[in-house]
């Protein structure tokens, strides 16, 4: 085994925090990752790996190290690419919000996968804010805005989104016709998953945003309960036009103050930010600003 095939299981230890799980990722028997670990400090003169029966974590001297091997597995991957002029190949970790994977990304990746025949995608669906280091995942795709410094990317779409209420709801309540009428009316508030806190209901207004907070009995912290409670007819709340143009058309859901909606809700690719972009995550965050140019007029293209 070179040193950069080296390199990359240390790498992948100290990203996983586990040779199990590195050895798994890489499908390399757990007693080869061990021995060449060994080798490495040995050769190194150096430990570079705290070993407990928990977890692993990197030394001081590791933690240099690691930076250096991150910075060289980078390069070379890019010179192979850029030299041997080679199709991207390889695992690809994608981790997608759920209905942005269900609805826009599954359905396409046919494509995709045609496409670049010697990618292998594994394909996660979360809400939450993931660790990409530690779990491994090499991008995300979410909606809304980011709070998380420690991702870097691009934004790749911008969907249109609506303030929407159950008809059962506004028999109850009346249908709000300013700003000022949601004084008498209730929001169902939705919990940020990086500060815990409710999320304002935004409304443009002659081309600026205002935000206000509306009584509410209700929070929810996913995406599916909060369609699901302005479906029960708990209140008021703001989502991509998208996920509700069925229920808009069935009329189990009506758009309120249409001349005033929400700002539209961006669409980003996000990585680490001390990495070096992969040719795979590239490509597919190129394609994925393509996908969603098709499903939304507005849209940011990455580079």
């Amino acid at each position: 085994m070179d040193r950069f095939q080296e390199m990359q299981v240390f790498v992948r230890i100290a990203e996983r925090r586990s040779f199990s799980q590195a050895s798994e990722d890489l499908q390399i028997p757990r007693a080869t990752v061990t021995n060449l670990i060994k080798r490495m400090e040995k050769r190194l003169g150096a430990r570079l790996l705290e070993r407990t029966t928990r977890q692993v974590r990197l030394t001081h001297d590791g933690e240099a190290y690691y930076r250096r091997c991150v910075r060289l597995l980078a390069d070379l991957e890019e010179a192979d690419g850029a030299f041997l002029n080679t199709a991207p190949k390889g695992l690809l970790r994608v981790n997608a919000q759920g209905t942005l994977a269900r609805v826009f990304v599954v359905p396409g990746l046919p494509a995709f996968l045609a496409r670049y025949p010697d990618i292998v995608l594994h394909l996660g669906e979360d809400d939450r804010l993931v660790d990409l280091v530690r779990e491994g995942v090499d991008c995300v795709l979410r909606a809304g805005t980011l709070q998380d410094s420690s991702l870097v990317g691009r934004q790749i779409a911008l969907m249109p989104q609506v303030t929407v209420a159950s008809p059962a709801y506004l028999e109850r309540h009346g249908v709000p016709a300013s700003l000022d009428d949601l004084a008498n009316h209730l929001a169902v508030d939705y919990l940020s998953s990086s500060t815990g806190r409710s999320l304002p209901l935004d409304f443009m207004v002659d081309g600026r945003n205002v935000l206000l907070r509306p009584a509410a009995v209700v929070s929810v912290t996913g995406a599916e309960l909060y369609a699901s409670a302005a479906l029960a007819g708990l209140g008021l709340v703001q989502v991509p036009r998208y996920r509700v143009e069925d229920d808009l058309a069935a009329g189990r859901l009506t758009v309120v103050l249409p001349d005033m909606p929400p700002a539209p809700m961006p669409v980003s690719v996000l990585y680490p930010q001390n990495r070096q972009v992969s040719a795979r995550v590239r490509v597919f965050s190129l394609w994925l600003a393509e996908l969603f140019g098709q499903a939304f007029a507005q849209t940011m293209p990455v580079r």
